[in-house]
């Protein structure tokens, strides 16, 4: 298994830190993935989350549904009175 190097590491897990709850779940479950065997051991001790956390994400990955594009923002409503 390929390891990170400690600076990447450092990075990754600032961003790990950043993200809601899901997207820690799917970005754990990709770089697991990236890894291969044994990527989800090293990916849960770098993150320190449980790996059945990251199956999970490679699951919701893998669904249809799971990934559908819900907006970010709410849309705008338009004004009656614009041209």
């Amino acid at each position: 298994m390929i390891s990170y190097d400690s600076a990447i590491e450092a990075q990754m897990q600032r961003l790990f830190a950043s993200l809601s709850e899901k997207d820690k779940r799917r970005y754990a479950g990709i770089e697991a993935c990236k890894l291969g065997h044994g990527g989800i051991d090293y990916i849960s001790t770098l993150f320190d989350i449980d790996p059945k956390t990251i199956r999970r994400g490679q699951e919701e990955l893998n669904s249809d549904d799971a990934l559908a594009l819900a907006g970010v923002r709410k849309k705008r409503r338009r004004s009656q009175n614009s041209d």
